[in-house]
């Protein structure tokens, strides 16, 4: 039996190694980053990451003492933690949250499963990690919010720190909610509290949860403090698959059902829509009354693979070559995808009638463009109109300027990272 097939019999799922490059760099390091699971099979799909460099910051996780007592643990009942780093100078109160991103678990197996991985467990998660992107202390590399405090919260719920219920049989907690509430808790007892500036972001199922999170956010905070919200790569559609399905709103239904995810979500949209609805962005962005940026790749790598055209829709693999590089795709695939874009910013349109909020949609086959240096600032990032994706978040929190920043569609944008996958 070969090795695919033993973690298959072993863990009910395949693990799938991909090798990642870049169109100008071959990519040095990995990390998972990505769960999630169909019907027929489950995938960990790497995340795409540049080797973060020799003098980059490393900064060590702390446990949240007092959250076994708040019900705020992890799957398998292990406290959450957060990695933290002071400001200083002139961003010794201003505050930047990064809650973690790494998909989702949708059923019982998934969700035991993950409960063995840093995605479900503090015991396995990494005792330190690399602050860069918009966590780096560096000017040169961040230069708006180098000097803020910086904090990146631990990701170990499976439903984008929104669940609040369990299953006893199974030994799992699903307290995302409760973890969201007690790192609020800690932060505050850190100074939080006295913040000037504060902005909430994520990437992926961190950006989901910075969205759904937006305005409790900005409920916490003194009325005083200046708090906007950044969604990275957390704007994931509601759209129909190559084959005429909804992969991704079946997988949803099962996250907020098993999950109890349906009482945290924003009144504003559960009032009228259903609760798998809720949960996508496109239905809860024009309501939210904290300014929010939107940053997403216009033809995104994880919902292309694992929303549009999942093995699970497409059985005989006519999209396999085009999920990996987008240099594969046919005209007709592209067309699809052309349509996916317009779906996209069809569903941006009344959020971009406020004149608060702030957007950077580039024609990018890309998936998290804020924790990588090389995506969020660098000599060659990606740009739109030559404005790189951290001078775009810069002027528009600290309103320097409009930033409602739309590419053109593919292929115009010659500045991309795009993803290909081996």
């Amino acid at each position: 039996m070969g090795e695919k097939q033993q973690l298959l019999k072993l863990w009910g799922c395949v693990v799938i190694v991909f090798g990642f490059v870049f169109s100008k760099w071959v990519v040095h390091s990995f990390d998972f980053d990505e769960l999630f699971y169909n019907k027929t099979q489950a995938a960990l799909r790497e995340s795409a990451y540049v080797a973060a460099p020799a003098n980059s910051l490393m900064v060590g996780l702390t446990l949240i003492q007092g959250a076994a007592g708040q019900g705020a643990v992890c799957l398998d009942g292990t406290l959450p933690g957060y990695h933290f780093h002071r400001g200083f100078g002139s961003g010794a109160n201003s505050w930047l949250i990064q809650l973690e991103g790494g998909g989702w678990c949708n059923n019982i197996r998934s969700c035991v499963y993950r409960k063995t991985t840093r995605r479900g467990s503090s015991k396995y998660m990494e005792k330190q990690i690399a602050f860069t992107g918009i966590l780096s202390n560096k000017a040169e590399e961040n230069p708006d919010f180098f000097n803020w405090n910086r904090v990146k919260v631990r990701y170990c719920d499976g439903a984008s720190f929104a669940g609040d219920s369990e299953n006893k049989a199974n030994g799992l907690q699903f307290r995302g909610q409760r973890i969201w509430l007690a790192a609020m808790r800690e932060l505050m007892s850190k100074g939080m509290r006295y913040a000037d500036r504060a902005l909430l972001s994520g990437c992926s199922a961190g950006g989901l949860a910075s969205i759904l999170h937006c305005d409790e956010f900005r409920d916490l905070m003194p009325r005083s403090t200046k708090v906007k919200c950044l969604g990275d790569a957390g704007l994931f559609m509601d759209s129909i698959d190559v084959a005429g399905g909804h992969t991704l709103r079946n997988f949803f239904a099962g996250v907020v059902s098993l999950q109890g995810v349906q009482q945290n979500l924003p009144r504003s949209c559960t009032g009228r829509l259903d609760p798998t609805s809720c949960f996508f962005p496109q239905n809860l962005i024009a309501n939210i009354r904290t300014p929010l940026f939107i940053l997403n790749a216009a033809y995104d790598t994880w919902q292309l693979q694992a929303s549009l055209a999942p093995k699970s829709a497409d059985p005989d693999g006519k999209w396999h070559g085009c999920t990996m590089n987008h240099e594969q795709c046919s005209s007709s695939q592209i067309q699809f995808l052309q349509g996916f874009r317009n779906h996209m910013l069809n569903s941006l349109k009344s959020f971009t009638a406020y004149p608060q909020t702030g957007l950077f949609i580039n024609s990018c086959f890309a998936h998290c463009q804020t924790e990588r240096q090389d995506t969020w600032f660098a000599d060659d990032s990606p740009v739109i109109g030559n404005k790189a994706i951290a001078l775009a978040v810069g002027d528009w929190y600290f309103e320097r300027s409009r930033v409602k920043d739309i590419d053109c569609a593919y292929p115009c944008d010659k500045t991309c990272h795009n993803l290909v996958f081996r």
